[in-house]
């Protein structure tokens, strides 16, 4: 099955930041076997394949080294970029697992810019023994929790568990049982853990435990950030229309900036840059 690949970093303008994703593109999807394998040899959290060549039409698989996934933001924000470039500024409708991703893709200044939005999202509020436990994991205390922005699985492609802190040092501060965490997140169908401490009304810091993936930290995650703008809307946190900005990846040395838009209804967009990485052969 032949096809290109084509590899950038979401939510940057740097390539040294943001979060790297593969993209594959051809006329026909390969067997998922070929997928898987391409996605482990690409190494990334993520890889995104489309196909056909042509249309603003397209079908999406996301496939991290270990197995598919149903949905991913960097990767979805990559791949427009890539459709930008190859076909143009415009509107394409991405055919995912979880339903159809409408994606605009713009060019902006001297470089590419793509906006997702999201399939409707939900969100459940925590129980306590929920809680209990991811904070057991993580080290951290009650009294360090945001009491303004209640613990709750997020979902909006994909769930999350959003946990805000009060503190800034706290947020800083990532030291968790892997082998545990990752075990709690599949029994509770978790993708990432949505750390985050909100600087204001619309300005939030986050960190992604993402130990499902096979990796300690996620340094960009566009489906956690449309889950945290629905969980925020859907519980009655925010006045809607509202724009978030999300600052994540610092801590890891891959600074990445996400937009979110909300509306009062409907999916959330989520909006961010990506730039190639350069490939050693």
């Amino acid at each position: 099955m032949t096809g290109a690949l084509y590899r950038l970093s979401a939510f940057t303008r740097d390539p040294q930041g943001g979060n790297p994703a593969g993209v594959w593109l051809g006329e026909t999807l390969p067997d998922a076997v070929i997928m898987q394998r391409i996605a482990a040899e690409v190494g990334y959290s993520e890889t995104a394949f489309i196909a056909p060549l042509q249309g603003k039409a397209r079908n999406v698989r996301y496939f991290s080294p270990q197995a598919e996934v149903s949905f991913c933001g960097h990767a979805t924000v990559a791949s427009g970029v890539v459709l930008g470039r190859l076909s143009g500024e415009g509107t394409y409708e991405l055919n995912t697992a979880v339903g159809t991703v409408p994606v605009v893709v713009r060019r902006i200044d001297d470089g590419w810019q793509a906006s997702l939005t999201s399939v409707t999202p939900d969100y459940q509020a925590a129980t306590p023994t929920l809680v209990e436990e991811v904070l057991a994991i993580l080290g951290w205390q009650p009294s360090e929790l945001d009491t303004e922005l209640p613990p709750a699985k997020a979902y909006a492609g994909a769930w999350h568990l959003v946990l805000a802190t009060a503190s800034k040092t706290r947020l800083e501060r990532l030291d968790y049982d892997f082998e545990a965490l990752k075990a709690l997140m599949l029994r509770e169908n978790l993708t990432t853990l949505q750390l985050v401490w909100r600087e204001s009304a619309s300005c939030f810091h986050a960190r992604n435990p993402f130990p499902v993936g096979g990796v300690v930290e996620d340094p960009a995650t566009g489906a956690a950030a449309a889950a945290l703008g629905g969980y925020l809307r859907e519980a009655g946190l925010i006045e809607t229309p509202a724009q978030l900005t999300i600052h994540q990846g610092a801590a890891m040395g891959r600074p990445s900036l996400l937009e979110v838009d909300i509306p009062r209804r409907g999916g959330i967009q989520v909006t961010g840059r990506a730039v190639d990485i350069p490939h050693q052969t």
